[in-house]
């Protein structure tokens, strides 16, 4: 668990460190409001980071709504953010690591090591009696990191329709099933693919859930190579952080349904 996610005690122990990077990946479906979000208060020294323009490539139908970027690009936003060869890395955000473990898991594909979540993130810090700072915070000194691409497994959706293993999709229940649709041309799942709600990695306090207990959850859906999707490649990002506090590596699908879901040559389940 310490290598995926760190406790607000934990970032305070190295909170003054000049090499560690912390980044507030303030982001929520239908809230454009994150920039203000972080303006309005963010853990000191943290460094806003804009997962639409930043941590995904330009949406289209052909790739899905959050693209993985080039590599080349993401480099550059990563040296605009102070980002250095061997910083520690630390991401948060508002709604228990749902946004920010995209980051964490896009730096870790990009060869970064040493990435963590910051468990139950801002609501956590300041439960904790961590300092808020507001407004913003002074440009830090462009980085040097270099980065390269592929350091963690992905699928394209022809190796999702033939997925000889566990599919697991992250969205909620209800899309699963295909009862609701609110963003996407079609309603339902890629079939084969499992329900297991991102949500459900957390507790009642938005943290996630103790290693036991994530343990049972992932074992419950069966045994083989694991690979998660959701609904633009975001939260899926926790589900295979979740997975990786327990040991299990999984493949990420980036298009995720909002790719799937805009090719009509494509079948889809409904229901359970």
């Amino acid at each position: 668990m310490s290598t995926v996610l760190i406790s607000p005690e934990g970032l305070r122990e190295v909170l003054a460190d000049k090499c560690l990077r912390l980044l507030d990946i303030r982001w929520a479906l239908g809230d454009p409001d994150g920039p203000q979000h972080y303006l309005d208060g963010h853990i000191p020294g943290a460094i806003f980071v804009d997962l639409e323009t930043e941590l995904a490539a330009p949406p289209s139908a052909a790739r899905g709504r959050h693209p993985l970027p080039d590599p080349a690009q993401l480099e550059k936003c990563a040296r605009s953010w102070g980002l250095c060869n061997g910083d520690p890395v630390v991401v948060y955000d508002a709604t228990g690591g749902l946004a920010a473990a995209r980051a964490w898991w896009l730096l870790r594909w990009a060869g970064i090591a040493d990435v963590r979540i910051l468990d139950g993130g801002l609501p956590a810090w300041i439960e904790a009696g961590g300092p808020i700072a507001t407004g913003a915070e002074a440009d830090p000194e462009p980085g040097d990191v270099e980065m390269s691409s592929g350091q963690l497994p992905v699928i394209d959706a022809d190796a999702a329709a033939r997925w000889e293993g566990v599919l697991l999709d992250a969205r909620a229940d209800e899309r699963y099933r295909g009862e609701v649709e609110p963003i996407d041309p079609r309603a339902g799942h890629i079939p084969g693919a499992l329900s297991a709600p991102t949500t459900e990695n957390l507790d009642a306090a938005g943290r996630f859930r103790a290693v036991a207990e994530l343990r049972e959850r992932f074992a419950g859906f069966g045994s083989g190579p694991v690979a998660v999707y959701c609904g633009s490649g975001v939260t899926a990002a926790h589900q295979i952080a979740a997975l990786a506090v327990v040991g299990v590596a999984a493949s990420l699908y980036p298009g995720s349904w909002s790719q799937w879901a805009h090719d009509p040559k494509r079948p889809v389940a409904i229901g359970d």
